[in-house]
């Protein structure tokens, strides 16, 4: 990732709207939620809402799919992933005692469930 690309993600990211707007459409992975559903749980005009969309999706962390007299947007949680990375990539410096902290704090809660092995 390039540091333009991660410039733009975080600054749609630093305003508080957008930040609630990506974060209400990462707990609705993976249907996302019409652009109507996110003003009204946000309690934001559907103008203004619109426009946050916009800046958001400029940026590459959400997606749009249009169904119908509907738009879905979904968050991009692969470009959200490589800015998060581009960030961390050289936080050690060589000193894994550095970032050990930080990497144990972003262990999952809820790591995923085993497969089951199918049974012959």
């Amino acid at each position: 990732m390039e540091s333009e690309q991660a410039i733009l993600a975080l600054a749609a990211l630093a305003q508080s709207t957008r930040l609630e707007v990506f974060r209400l459409l990462v707990k609705h992975e993976p249907e996302g939620l019409a652009a109507g559903d996110i003003a009204k749980a946000l309690a934001v005009p559907q103008n203004t809402m619109s426009s946050h969309l916009s800046i958001l999706s400029r940026a590459g962390l959400v997606s749009a799919q249009r169904f119908s007299r509907s738009i879905v947007y979904r968050a991009d949680l692969t470009r959200f992933q490589a800015v998060m990375l581009f960030m961390l990539r050289d936080c050690c410096d060589g000193r894994p005692e550095i970032c050990a902290p930080l990497i144990q704090d972003l262990t999952p809660c809820c790591p995923p469930k085993p497969k089951r092995k199918a049974h012959a």
